[in-house]
């Protein structure tokens, strides 16, 4: 039994099956913020509008931007009737952009689309495909394809196999490991269920996260294994791209399960047991940042000593955590001769081995 088999409840795993075309065609609304992306913006528009096998429509929400965005988008829309376009006054950044978005959403699924970010060809049929089989399923998400320059690399098209999980058990696993798995544009949400359970949570940088794993609360969790549903677009202007440091990174990661679980939503014995693992899970992680920096010749540090005031925030006593021992032979070793200990040289040496044996799994699991 694999590490994510011991947590996940698979509800289904079949191959792919063809749409029905006798069915009326579903729908789907794409929303795409923009702010400050008019260079990009008309490719991310015809990569929702191309998009073969549903009826598609755009929202485009543009966020007072500076450039020509919005005169970019009022021309796609008037040679479109596809496109609607809100536009903002005053900047309200992208967790109202896209919140506003949702009020023009008249598909039975919809999309978040960075106008920087571009869907795959076939990516809305591909998940609509598994959603329509499964409707309990909230959410589908597949792989995105990172990229940067102009140039499109060529996607995956090619569906594997569907997986469908069930929606608590799959938060139950992100949980135990504390991180996001999903970018954002490789992910249809099924509407109804985005209307039950609100928009996005005033998060700086994990209200993406934050909302996949409240659709994963109120609903099943499909994968489709192989394609690549999405073009994610790395550039320096990107948010994604204004990088936190790895603290403000747990800190965030920390206030989006707080809001998740505070919310009164759900068992509350259920919510403190989850909210729990995940702040367990953190707490290790920060620890075994701090072992780690020891390894490196750099413990002891401001930077590592606010690691560690952050462990115990998430769990009082950072003795109780399976790295406690290591902690304290790192901490007796001191920077100096830490990495002399062989104890702690092969740790180090593991746990990088496991982020790279991860991102693997990551990349053919979806987790």
């Amino acid at each position: 039994m694999t590490g994510a088999e011991r947590w996940l409840t698979t509800i289904a795993r079949v191959p792919p099956e063809e749409p029905d075309g006798a069915s009326p065609r579903p729908g789907v609304t794409v929303v795409i913020p923009c702010h400050d992306y008019a260079s990009y913006l008309p490719a991310a528009v015809r990569s929702a509008l191309d998009q073969a096998g549903v009826d598609v429509d755009v929202v485009i929400v543009d966020d007072a931007s500076t450039d020509d965005s919005l005169a970019v988008a009022r021309r796609l829309a008037e040679g479109d009737s596809r496109i609607t376009v809100v536009a903002h006054a005053v900047n309200q950044g992208p967790v109202a952009t896209f919140n506003d978005g949702l009020a023009h959403v008249t598909g039975d699924y919809l999309v978040r689309l960075d106008a920087d970010d571009a869907l795959t060809p076939g990516s809305l049929c591909r998940a609509v495909a598994l959603a329509e089989r499964f409707p309990e399923v909230g959410m589908v998400y597949g792989r995105p394809l990172h990229f940067s320059g102009t140039s499109l690399p060529r996607p995956s098209s090619a569906v594997r196999s569907w997986t469908v999980w069930s929606g608590p058990s799959w938060l139950q696993y992100r949980c135990h490991l504390g991180v996001n798995c999903i970018t954002s544009p490789e992910v249809l949400m099924r509407t109804s269920v985005v209307r039950r359970v609100g928009g996005q949570r005033d998060l700086a940088h994990t209200h993406d996260m934050e909302m996949w794993f409240r659709l994963a609360r109120a609903a099943d969790v499909g994968w489709l294994e192989g394609p690549h549903q999405a073009w994610h677009r790395e550039h320096a202007a990107s948010l994604s791209a204004r990088q936190v440091d790895v603290l403000t990174d747990l800190a965030e990661r920390a206030e989006a399960f707080q809001v998740l679980f505070g919310d009164g939503l759900g068992r509350r014995a259920e919510d403190e047991r989850l909210h729990r693992m995940a702040r367990v899970s953190l707490a290790r992680e920060a620890v075994r940042r701090v072992c780690q920096a020891y390894v490196r010749g750099w413990g002891g540090s401001v930077t590592t000593d606010a690691y560690l005031e952050f462990a115990r925030e998430m769990v009082g006593d950072i003795d109780q955590l399976p790295e406690a021992r290591l902690l304290r032979t790192s901490l007796r070793a001191g920077p100096d001769r830490a990495r002399y200990v062989p104890r702690l040289l092969v740790r180090a040496t593991c746990v990088r081995a496991e982020h790279r044996v991860r991102g693997r799994l990551w990349s053919v699991t979806g987790l």
